[in-house]
């Protein structure tokens, strides 16, 4: 049985860590404002699959990675605009052949973790999700849930065979890539248009498909991206945009992370899902013009929002 750890509880750490623990794995929660409300009430998940609370008795929750002890395999969650902290969080975490698993959006950030930490086993984790944080230790799981996950460096592949396995196991739909690079593209294909997009007309993603100049301009981000991924080593078909409408259509109404963010007055995740991929696209000769724009647009946006 392979020991998890649980950086970062919210939206995605609270729903993939919560099915693993639900299901009887081995799971340990760092919890920060969370955790005294999870350790005398208990984990709570309220999902299309069936809803189900964790009771405090059973789910294993810290306040510091400190006290978690070393795991086998570490899951973060985190908001990247907090990935700074991560070179304090994990270390505690660490056995001989630890592997981290990246369940974040955006780009570059295996490649910057394995900076920080040079031989480490690192994976990324692609969630195709619609689950939102909605209270303490309280987690709404409404649509989808597949989980991605593909190597970066050094990983074990029977671990990774493992860890789908044990999500599987969990409900949750899940699947291994040896293209880590396409699948963060394919994601960005998503992310790019929603994320931006809600935040700068105030709408959600339902409002913004219902209305044909936004629909026309979404494909056209999502074009744009599938351009760019391909420049840079991924293989999407154009036709990949359709189907990602097809998806959105089929959701709930749905506000995306950085929607959720921007509303409470938190930091908007810019540089892993804007910046990262306008800079590597124009080292491979791809100009993002619309995707720039946007994240001018969101970076104007977030700064007048902070001050």
């Amino acid at each position: 049985m392979l020991r998890y750890g649980i950086v970062g509880s919210g939206a995605l750490g609270g729903f993939y860590g919560g099915m693993l623990a639900n299901s009887g794995a081995d799971v340990h929660f760092l919890f920060r404002s969370d955790y005294e409300k999870v350790r005398n009430n208990g984990l709570r998940v309220d999902s299309v699959l069936g809803d189900f609370v964790i009771p405090p008795a059973k789910i294993n929750t810290y306040k510091s990675t400190t006290e978690m002890g070393e795991c086998d395999v570490v899951l973060v969650c985190l908001k990247t605009v907090n990935n700074h902290h991560l070179k304090n969080l994990l270390p505690p975490l660490f056995r001989k052949n630890t592997t981290v698993i990246m369940v974040q959006n955006g780009l570059g950030m295996e490649a910057d973790l394995a900076k920080e930490f040079p031989g480490l086993a690192i994976a990324g984790g692609m969630a195709f999700i619609c689950s939102t944080k909605v209270g303490d230790g309280h987690i709404r799981h409404a649509d989808f849930g597949e989980l991605t996950i593909g190597s970066h460096t050094g990983t074990d592949p029977a671990i990774l065979e493992k860890v789908a396995e044990d999500l599987k196991n969990a409900r949750v739909p899940a699947k291994l890539t040896d293209d880590l690079n396409d699948f963060r593209w394919r994601k960005l294909v998503w992310n790019i248009p929603y994320n931006g997009m809600t935040v700068i007309m105030n709408a959600g993603t339902d409002e913004l498909m219902k209305e044909p100049h936004m629909r026309q301009l979404i494909n056209e981000l999502m074009l744009e991206v599938i351009a760019a991924g391909n420049a840079c080593g991924a293989h999407i078909k154009e036709e990949f945009a359709a189907k990602m409408m097809n998806y959105t259509d089929s959701m709930r109404p749905y506000k995306p992370s950085m929607k959720i963010d921007y509303d409470a007055g938190r930091m908007i995740e810019i540089g892993y899902i804007y910046s990262n991929p306008v800079k590597t696209a124009a080292e491979h000769g791809c100009r993002m013009i619309r995707t720039s724009m946007i994240e001018r647009q969101l970076r104007f946006l977030a700064a007048k929002h902070l001050t």
